[in-house]
């Protein structure tokens, strides 16, 4: 069923929202998440949608983008409508298992083949029903309902989404592409929930692509989590392409165990406002993370990365980098905390953000953090904001290479640094390739998934 609600007074008609269609929200949905939802919703209206006045969202007012009207796919038949039917996905030279989900819903058609023995890839309220012992060890353990009004907000209203599980020993070779698309003929408002298992010993990359295809106001609240068991080895890959009346909240919650290995790479390539929610906490011993992100904006765009790596456990060790490129009246927010509680002795942690501001108007506001409660370790943290190296341009120009070119030259040997973090070789070639085109000023039109390839839409980039 899809509905369509008008947002004013945002506590009021949210809340009457939810009791409305408390019935359609629970529908075939498992009784874990049914279970949840009440208590999570009670969360989410004591503390409202984040504004400024929030200290952990103080660059990113998301009331004004709350507020509307939309559509709301309250059911799998009026979220995808056969749109997956006509949309083909694939990274040039790159074997994935494609995954679809549309404005908030499994879409895949046919059965995912060739998947190694006891992996299993579906929807979330599918595979929780038939793997009920798996999914409610793990669902909703490492989201910060209490905290955070938006993990809060999810879980309230959250339907459907990705269900990965990866089990013990098992090495999966091939990337798994979850591809996020949105649409429709109507402002929509969009919930969106993954989980993703990988367990002891067990090694996959996962691939999020985050595509709109319509030209309509979307409004994302989706939440991911991630659980990397005892040795195990996992990267994800976030890419975000969506046109300028789009607004995402994505979170990103991982929990390691012990030797686990986990990298994440954020990358936002164009967006509306952005908002991205990323936690790490490291459980037990010997565990690594690796803690990336890109962000390019121009116009009037808006990307908020949000950042928590909790070392409670000691011989851990985190990298973390993040760089941004902001051109015309773009905004953009980096708040990196570090903590590294009493335990967590012998802790390696490194942090930096790097900014690139090619206007007067551009903007930036960067606050890294450390709290640091152990007194064996090694950490850092730092922040630089500046403009094009002049000594290197008259560099590049004594060499015979006029100013547009050279300027292209110096922002992708910036970004490069986190694109080269990238551990999937032809994902990695191709989003060096979408960078220098984002950096030409090639991305007038959002015409193709930049993970995807897809050349169905044409939308205008507002």
């Amino acid at each position: 069923m899809n509905k369509t609600c008008r947002i004013v007074n945002l506590q009021d008609e949210y809340s009457q929202l939810f009791k409305e269609n408390i019935s359609l929200l629970e529908n075939g949905a498992p009784n874990k998440m049914n279970a949840l939802r009440a208590e999570a919703f009670e969360s989410f209206i004591n503390k409202g949608i984040p504004s400024n006045k929030v200290e952990e969202y103080k660059y990113t007012n998301l009331q004004p983008y709350f507020k509307g009207t939309f559509d709301i796919a309250f059911d799998s038949k009026a979220a995808l409508n056969g749109s997956a039917e006509n949309f083909n996905c694939g990274v040039p030279d790159l074997d994935t298992y494609n995954i679809f989900l549309i404005n908030g819903w499994f879409a895949q058609q046919d059965k995912i083949s060739d998947l190694p023995e006891g992996v299993v890839i579906g929807s979330i309220r599918e595979k929780a029903n038939e793997l009920p012992e798996i999914f409610e060890k793990y669902y909703n353990t490492n989201a910060p309902v209490e905290s955070d009004a938006m993990a809060a907000m999810n879980t309230a209203f959250a339907q459907d989404g990705a269900f990965i599980y990866v089990p013990k020993g098992v090495v999966v070779e091939k990337p798994i592409q979850l591809v996020n698309i949105m649409t429709g003929d109507n402002d929509r408002l969009v919930f969106q929930r993954n989980l993703v298992i990988v367990e002891e010993n067990a090694q996959a990359k996962v691939m999020l692509c985050d595509h709109t295809i319509s030209p309509q106001k979307f409004v994302i609240n989706n939440l991911t989590e991630v659980f990397a068991g005892e040795n195990s080895v996992f990267d994800v890959y976030n890419v975000q392409n969506q046109h300028n009346l789009t607004t995402q909240v994505a979170g990103m919650y991982i929990k390691q165990q012990k030797h686990s290995n986990v990298l994440t790479n954020s990358l936002t390539l164009h967006s509306g406002v952005t908002r991205n929610n990323i936690r790490v906490n490291m459980d037990d011993e010997q565990c690594e993370s690796h803690v990336y992100g890109l962000y390019l904006s121009d116009k009037n765009q808006h990307v908020d990365n949000y950042s928590f790596i909790d070392h409670a456990k000691p011989n851990c060790q985190s990298f973390e980098l993040f760089k941004g490129v902001m051109d015309d009246s773009a905004s953009a927010a980096f708040t990196g905390r570090v903590l590294v509680q009493q335990d967590a002795q012998q802790t390696n942690a490194y942090q930096s953000n790097n900014n690139l501001l090619l206007t007067e108007n551009a903007k930036i506001n960067s606050k890294p953090q450390l709290e640091i409660y152990a007194d064996d370790v090694k950490c850092s943290h730092g922040a630089t904001v500046g403009q094009l190296d002049d000594d290197a341009m008259f560099y590049l120009r004594a060499r015979g290479i006029n100013e547009t070119e050279g300027r292209i030259l110096l922002m992708f040997a910036f970004a490069y640094e986190v694109i080269e973090k990238i551990r999937v070789e032809p994902l990695k070639e191709n989003i060096r390739s979408l960078v220098e085109k984002r950096f030409r000023g090639e991305f007038d039109k959002c015409d193709s998934c930049v993970v995807c390839g897809h050349q169905g839409a044409s939308v205008s980039c507002l």
